[in-house]
């Protein structure tokens, strides 16, 4: 059993036990610890996974955290718990006292159902106000797994998970005001869009008028705009269908490419990049051309396979959880798509000046003889 399906079982489980779980301490047992011990932690070591952590702040000896995740006897992960029925929004000053007293690089509030991740990025050794991730493991998705896959034990890389913490902060963060103005638009977001188009004054009268008007335009947009995509994939897959693997999901392939052409859109015409079919894979390729060919994709019911070229052309394979992962190969994909555009950018042509003119020199022509024993030799009897 892969971990995505140990995950789903303790997600059940989880389900069931959190109205049971009404206090601080039978939270901690019956759902935090074995979250845990489900990313490998040996949570009977405490040298490993230590309860009750000191760390004093300031004036104040004796302070502990709940949890402390330790690597070389040294806080890498600081945890603090709270009962499955409290609600986390005014918990995490305890913890932020907690992280600016130790050398730990993440810290984790959770009531065994949500999980609040938090880091530095803002200001060195002092933990944001805002969790990088949030999780709610009964209402999971598949490429917030993923997210938890860089916690196990085995796995932890701490540069790797600081890079990715900054893009999944703030992304976020934007979904949330997106989906905030989407519900009710700001009064500063209508007076934006009523900038071009109205030269009336910005009372509040005119706001309340047009406020509905703009959030009928926004959605209405959304679904005109998803509609035309998912018409597009459905096109281009009834054309492709002869060539197409049945196992193939037409919903995520249009999301795999529309993922690639938003990463490329600086960088390439992105008209130019097309999918092409075959037995084993599906190529996203430049030019429609089987030779520049920015990754290729293996989808099937149980996996989900990433594969890009290195500049030798070699295949560097990936796992990935759902197509929300490309994004995390953006910059491998950017200087693939550049080694297409300036194929010889880096290699200096030698050229052959004579007096008819100044030519390029053709790549020398090499002769690769085999040599070996002979092996269609017949033995002659004497």
């Amino acid at each position: 059993m892969d971990f995505k399906d140990e995950f789903k079982n303790f997600i059940e489980r989880a389900a069931s036990l959190k109205d049971a779980a009404q206090t601080e301490e039978a939270t901690k047992m019956s759902l935090i610890v074995p979250f845990f011990q489900l990313l490998g932690y040996d949570v009977f070591n405490p040298s490993e996974f230590c309860p009750e952590y000191t760390a004093d702040v300031g004036i104040k000896r004796g302070e502990k955290v709940d949890y402390a995740i330790l690597l070389n006897g040294e806080p890498v992960i600081l945890i603090e718990a709270k009962a499955s029925n409290k609600k986390l929004d005014r918990h995490s000053s305890q913890l932020f006292r907690y992280y600016v007293a130790t050398s730990a690089k993440f810290a984790i509030l959770t009531n065994g159902i949500e999980y609040r991740f938090y880091t530095d990025l803002d200001e060195k050794n002092k933990m944001d106000k805002e969790p990088f991730l949030y999780l709610n493991i009964l209402n999971l998705k598949d490429n917030q797994i993923n997210q938890i896959i860089k916690f196990k034990k085995e796995m932890l890389d701490i540069p790797d998970i600081m890079n990715t913490a900054s893009l999944l902060k703030y992304n976020s963060i934007f979904k949330g005001i997106i989906e905030q103005q989407f519900q009710r638009p700001s009064d500063d977001f209508v007076k934006l869009f009523l900038q071009s188009i109205y030269k009336g004054a910005k009372t509040q009268t005119v706001l309340e008028k047009f406020r509905p008007v703009l959030k009928k335009s926004l959605n209405d947009y959304l679904n005109e705009v998803l509609n035309e995509r998912l018409q597009s994939a459905l096109n281009t897959a009834s054309i492709e269908n002869t060539e197409k693997d049945s196992n193939l999901s037409t919903s995520e392939e249009w999301e795999a490419l529309s993922i690639i052409k938003e990463i490329l859109k600086n960088t390439v015409d992105i008209d130019k990049i097309s999918f092409k079919y075959t037995e084993s894979y599906i190529a996203v390729l430049y030019e429609n051309n089987s030779r520049k060919w920015l990754c290729r994709l293996i989808l099937t019911n149980t996996s989900k396979t990433f594969i890009v070229p290195d500049e030798s052309k070699k295949e560097l394979r990936y796992s990935l959880c759902d197509m929300d992962q490309i994004v995390e190969y953006s910059s491998q994909i950017i200087n693939i798509a550049n080694r297409y555009l300036l194929p010889f950018k880096d290699i200096p042509t030698e050229l052959l000046h004579t007096k008819w003119g100044t030519y390029e020199m053709p790549e020398p022509y090499c002769i690769d003889l085999t040599r070996g024993p002979r092996t269609d030799l017949k033995t002659l009897k004497a």
